[in-house]
C-alpha cells in the first residue's frame, strides 16, 4: 500500500490530470470529448489517462468504436488518513530495524549473559545499560549493596555501571535509595 500511496500522490500533483478527474466525475468520457473540453491534445489526454490508470483512479471499457474513462469510486472514497496510514507500516520497519540493531549490539557485548566489555559508543553503551536495568524491578527501592550486587551478575566493575545508569536516567538516586525511572521521562 504505500508504494501505491506515494505513486497516487505523485499522479494527482498534475493540474492536468486533476482536471481530467474533475470532468470524469461529471460521467464517463473519451479520449477525445476530454481532449475537446480540456484544450488539451488527444495524445496528451491518453498519456494523463494512462498514468491515472496505472493507479487504479481510472479504468476504461469499451463501447462500440470508443474506449470511455471511468473514475474508479473505490480509490476515490479513501480517505486522506487511509493513504497516509502507510506510516504505521513503515514504524513497523524502523522498529524492527532497530530491534534488530539492539540485539547485535547485545550479542556483540553479551556472552553467557556476562557483559565482556562497556561499549565505549553511547548509542551502544545505553543499550547495554537498558539489557542491565531489566534485573530491576520497577517501583521497587534498592539499597545502594543490592544495586551492586545485581550490576555484578553481569560485570566487576559495577561502580561505572551503576554511574552511567544514572547519567542515562536510567536509575535514580536520592538519599542512597535507587529505583527504576519511569520510561516515559
Amino acid at each position: 500500500m504505500e508504494k501505491d500511496s506515494i505513486k497516487l500522490f505523485k499522479c494527482l500533483s498534475d493540474k492536468s490530470r486533476l482536471l481530467i478527474i474533475n470532468n470524469l466525475k461529471e460521467s464517463p468520457m473519451y479520449v477525445e470529448l476530454l481532449s475537446e473540453r480540456l484544450k488539451l491534445s488527444p495524445s496528451t489526454i491518453s498519456f494523463h489517462l494512462k498514468k491515472l490508470e496505472e493507479v487504479n483512479l481510472v479504468y476504461s471499457s469499451k463501447e462500440q468504436y470508443y474506449v470511455v474513462y471511468h473514475l474508479n469510486e473505490d480509490i476515490l472514497s479513501l480517505s486522506l488518513n487511509d493513504l497516509i496510514s502507510v506510516a504505521k507500516s513503515e514504524k513497523d520497519v524502523q522498529t524492527e530495524r532497530e530491534d534488530k540493531y539492539k540485539q547485535n549490539v547485545l550479542d556483540a557485548f553479551f556472552e553467557y549473559g556476562k557483559l565482556k566489555s562497556i561499549p565505549v559508543q553511547q548509542k551502544k553503551r545505553k543499550i547495554v545499560l537498558e539489557k542491565i536495568a531489566e534485573s530491576f524491578e520497577g517501583g521497587r527501592s534498592y539499597a545502594e549493596r543490592e544495586v551492586n550486587i545485581l550490576i555484578a551478575d553481569f560485570h566487576d566493575d559495577f561502580c561505572t555501571i551503576r554511574r552511567e545508569m544514572i547519567g542515562f536516567n536510567i536509575l535514580e538516586r536520592q538519599n542512597g535509595i535507587y529505583k527504576l525511572m519511569d520510561k516515559k521521562q
